[in-house]
């Protein structure tokens, strides 16, 4: 993340925030059942068991080396998570659980053969993370030619910019890492050393990552809650997830699914990109770890990070591209049009999603669609 967005918008989204945090809190001890007990409680403790004992069974459990290395763990996002359920040298992470199955379950939800296109189109001027650019340039008008006698002439593009980090982008799992003590790690638990270098990452690249085909999710939390945007910096709870769910009648997230988030956020692309890039509503770190705990694939959404900014948690700043891409080895994918899916009402298809294979790449640009 760019040191001078951090500056720039961060400390006063925290302040703002803080007001918005205490009214949730007490909004939580008012909405308790019969029994006493907070629905937000009860299912905010059932996902934190859950974890608990999925760190406990999966992390330290039988593995002496690692219960002794864990009582001098210092990482405020939770356990060692490495090796991956792959085995040390995986580079795919989540994208492994496309399997024949699910792309036969994700096929079984195409009804009417439409295709909704997710992705923006990328152009000069949209809203950019700190200091990227994109720049589209035609070198020559036309670029060469003419050839033959019917005089054929031609037109190249040259492209600058961050290609994998702007537009409707899809984060690799060499984009994010976490320091843990002196090291810096990534997904399956690679150091810096490993991953990184000046001309592509040397593990970790985005081609790594397999094609999607698998069944999408949209949970509509904007309209749920009655709102045409929610407002930057909304932490969307276990309790809106729920509600959303119940409300759109369809099953929570299964392993390989992708879960997209609309906001409501995308109103103001292209047109107040100031506001857009100040921050967002979005998953807090609650709903980041029960997604991990369903394991997904892929988490999606109507903004620049699909998760509240400044977050759940002030010390803790996109705590959910952690928690998603360097502990569990799902992607994001990032600013999507959510609301013809929205406007149609359909909140389950199939979602298709190939990254362009770019050896050494942070992410990729590459067509999304749901198809209905």
């Amino acid at each position: 993340m760019q040191v001078e967005w951090l500056k720039r918008y961060m400390t006063q989204q925290h302040q703002g925030c803080q007001h918005e945090h205490a009214a949730e809190a007490q909004d939580a001890a008012t909405e308790q059942d019969e029994s006493g007990v907070s629905r937000r409680d009860f299912v905010k403790t059932g996902v934190a068991a859950g974890m608990a004992a999925g760190m406990a069974a999966g992390h330290v459990i039988g593995n002496p080396e690692k219960a002794e290395a864990a009582a001098h763990w210092d990482f405020p996002l939770g356990a060692q998570w490495w090796p991956s359920e792959w085995g040390p040298e995986d580079e795919a992470g989540a994208s492994n659980r496309i399997t024949p199955s699910k792309v036969l379950e994700a096929a079984s939800l195409i009804r009417q053969g439409k295709v909704y296109r997710l992705g923006r189109v990328l152009e000069a001027g949209v809203p950019l993370f700190g200091a990227r650019h994109v720049s589209i340039t035609i070198p020559g008008s036309p670029t060469g030619g003419p050839f033959g006698a019917q005089q054929l002439m031609y037109n190249d593009e040259m492209f600058s910019g961050e290609i994998g980090q702007v537009g409707s982008q899809f984060d690799g799992l060499g984009h994010i890492g976490a320091k843990v003590g002196d090291t810096i790690r990534y997904y399956n638990g690679f150091t810096q050393d490993e991953v990184g270098g000046a001309y592509g990452l040397k593990k970790l690249g985005v081609q790594n990552c397999k094609p999607f085909f698998t069944r999408g999710i949209l949970l509509d939390v904007a309209s749920m809650k009655g709102e045409e945007r929610l407002p930057i910096g909304y932490v969307i709870t276990m309790n809106d997830v729920a509600d959303t769910l119940s409300k759109q009648g369809i099953n929570e997230p299964g392993e390989g699914d992708a879960v997209m988030f609309r906001t409501g956020h995308m109103q103001l692309w292209m047109e107040d990109n100031e506001e857009y890039n100040k921050g967002c509503p979005g998953p807090g770190e609650t709903v980041a770890r029960w997604l991990a705990e369903r394991k997904i694939a892929c988490v999606g959404g109507d903004s620049w990070p699909v998760e509240a900014v400044p977050g759940e948690m002030e010390s803790q700043p996109f705590a959910c591209h952690v928690i998603w891409i360097t502990m569990n080895g799902i992607y994001i994918i990032e600013n999507q049009f959510l609301d013809d899916l929205a406007n149609d009402g359909v909140y389950e298809f199939a979602w298709s999603f190939s990254p362009w294979p770019v050896k050494g790449g942070t992410g990729a640009p590459g067509i999304s669609v749901a198809i209905a």
